[in-house]
């Protein structure tokens, strides 16, 4: 779900609806459907990438892959057979999008490597996750313009914070094993760096709201997503208990659901 958003609010804030809704309706079902895929595949690839660390870290070592339940081969053909199926859903959409999606790739199956060598294999992660509102917005404009490329850097921020929260699990282990993340970059202070980046996504939410010209019930609704943001996650959030990381992490999905029924309000 946390890859369907971004799609669902690019389609959003680029559709009329003054018009016909099948269509929207239609690229709606059809974002999720390939949003489940290729994240289905993409964690495929990523087990199959990560399957020596998985075995050394308490959370991850029952992991089919890790613990050779499923063997490299048999993931490599279920990843085969999910992009293909994800391929025949991209098709339904018009050449610029189809294009870009392609283009988007070479990240979405990269991303595991980079804790690798970098501390923001997060800031990678938000770059590749939130890349389906810039699809969401040319499925239906056919063009790509300031207001997505705003709305979708602030989302990459968006997806930075909550990730480094996911990370928090795993950094006792993850030092231990030398991997990098943003979470062992900014263990000394988490809450100030998680603020600058829910405030950046925050401010990348009003901005697109008065370029589009949104209604005063989107910007009222925003009043509950920043409390949600900053109340419900930040504040409640308790980094040495990965249970507490867990929560405010799935919390997300939520907060994902309530800037999508923001934009639709905000724009009937």
């Amino acid at each position: 779900m946390l890859l369907f958003w971004p799609c669902a609010w690019g389609l959003t804030i680029a559709y009329d609806f003054s018009s016909e809704k099948f269509t929207y309706l239609y690229y709606l079902t059809l974002f999720l459907t390939g949003a489940i895929l290729m994240r289905s595949a993409g964690c495929i690839v990523n087990d199959i990438i990560d399957r020596k660390f998985d075995r050394e870290v308490f959370r991850t070592k029952n992991r089919p892959i890790a613990s050779g339940q499923i063997s490299i081969k048999l993931g490599l053909f279920y990843s085969a057979c999910l992009c293909l199926s994800a391929l025949a859903v991209l098709i339904q959409f018009n050449i610029l999008t189809i294009i870009l999606a392609l283009g988007s790739m070479p990240l979405a199956f990269t991303y595991p490597l980079m804790k690798r060598y970098t501390y923001w294999p997060q800031l990678f992660l938000g770059i590749t996750f939130n890349y389906g509102l810039i699809l969401g917005w040319t499925s239906v404009n056919n063009e790509i313009t300031l207001i997505p490329l705003i709305l979708y850097l602030g989302a990459i921020f968006w997806t930075l914070g909550f990730d480094t929260i996911y990370g928090f699990q795993d950094i006792k282990d993850d030092e231990i094993i030398g991997l990098k993340s943003t979470s062992i970059k900014f263990k000394s202070n988490p809450y100030r760096f998680l603020k600058i980046c829910y405030s950046i996504f925050l401010v990348s939410l009003l901005i697109t709201g008065f370029l589009i010209k949104l209604n005063l019930f989107y910007f009222i609704l925003l009043i509950i997503v920043a409390l949600q943001m900053f109340y419900f996650q930040l504040y409640k959030l308790n980094i040495k208990k990965t249970d507490s990381c867990l929560k405010i992490f799935k919390s997300n999905n939520f907060l994902g659901l309530l800037i999508f029924i923001s934009l639709i309000i905000g724009k009937t």
